[in-house]
């Protein structure tokens, strides 16, 4: 079942991609006690994600946190490394980093893609959402191949 506005978000372990390499969280605890600018990408340094996506995000951060929100936070069925390092090319420290390397996250929201005709299997969704203390408030899913609703700039016109 995909998750929902007003659903509690799944309590699964992530990897933030830090400086000192990678730091296991737990999704209750991390999404806790602040609202957070969620983005999914089918796949980091991949060419919508990596020319658009992230950009709209590292562009925006400062609009975002002015309408209150206090973390943006990217993720993809991707390893902590490799989601690290498109952060670190991105240029900005603006965005946090939260791998799912075994699709477990995207699993359990509900919004998993079979990327298998391009080699890349099972991935998570484009998608964004607002998280607020843990629970969805705002939720956008891209249709198949499109790159609209889960823009930070559509985003910012929901705030």
């Amino acid at each position: 079942m995909t998750i929902s506005v007003g659903d509690k978000l799944p309590d699964v372990k992530l990897v933030k991609a830090t400086e000192n390499g990678p730091e296991a969280v737990q999704s209750a605890d991390y999404f806790k006690g602040k609202r957070v600018a969620l983005f999914s990408v089918p796949g980091a340094f991949t060419p919508t994600c990596s020319a658009k996506h992230l950009p709209g995000f590292v562009d925006k951060a400062e609009d975002l946190k002015a309408k209150g929100i206090d973390e943006i936070v990217g993720t993809a069925v991707n390893d902590p490394f490799v989601m690290g390092a498109w952060n670190k090319a991105s240029g900005s420290d603006a965005i946090t980093m939260l791998a799912d390397g075994n699709g477990d996250f995207a699993e359990a929201v509900g919004l998993t893609m079979d990327g298998s005709a391009f080699g890349l299997g099972k991935r998570g969704q484009r998608f964004s959402m607002v998280v607020n203390d843990g629970v969805v408030e705002q939720l956008n899913v891209e249709a198949p191949g499109e790159f609209k609703v889960s823009s930070a700039e559509h985003m910012l016109e929901q705030l």
